[in-house]
């Protein structure tokens, strides 16, 4: 029993030293051909999806910012429209009164020329009826004085005549 530790023969012992460094250079070996190309390919994808999480991100940023940027002009859109819309009401008043003014002023003025006119035709009316009775009268006054009257009587007559007649006769 001398040969042997713990009731085991030295063969065995050599063995399991051997299979203990094959082990140990295959484990070494794998980790040189198999787990670092493994960790590589690992780092790589980790790499690549923390730069896809950045990336979008930064597009989720992008985005909001520049819905804030919208935002913004949309109600700067809203306030030029309202802005716009008040100008041209504005504009549409202001012709309105321009246009009331004008059909104002127009409308004076054909009543100014109408009593002018109403006027004249009065004053032409009055004339006409003024020389027929002038002619009515002095033929009348003709035919019954004719022999006994001169000119100048006539004349007075006839002046006398209208003013008792008046001018309110003629303006009615």
């Amino acid at each position: 029993m001398g040969d042997k530790i713990f009731g085991l023969d030295s063969q065995l012992l050599v063995d399991t030293g051997i299979t203990l460094i094959a082990m140990l250079v295959l484990f070494i070996l794998l980790s040189y051909l198999l787990f670092n190309p493994a960790r590589k390919l690992i780092q790589k994808r980790k790499d690549f999806i923390q730069g896809q999480l950045e990336d979008a991100a930064k597009a989720q940023a992008d985005a909001k910012e520049m819905k804030i940027q919208y935002d913004e002009k949309l109600s700067q859109v809203d306030a030029e429209t309202a802005e716009l819309l008040a100008d041209a009401r504005r504009k549409a008043l202001d012709k309105e009164k321009e246009i009331v003014e004008k059909a104002s002023e127009e409308a004076h003025q054909i009543k100014v020329r109408a009593e002018k006119e109403v006027e004249l035709e009065k004053n032409k009316v009055r004339d006409e009826m003024k020389q027929e009775m002038v002619q009515v009268a002095s033929a009348m006054a003709g035919k019954f004085v004719e022999a006994s009257m001169d000119k100048d009587k006539q004349a007075q007559l006839i002046d006398e005549t209208l003013k008792e007649m008046g001018d309110e006769t003629w303006q009615n």
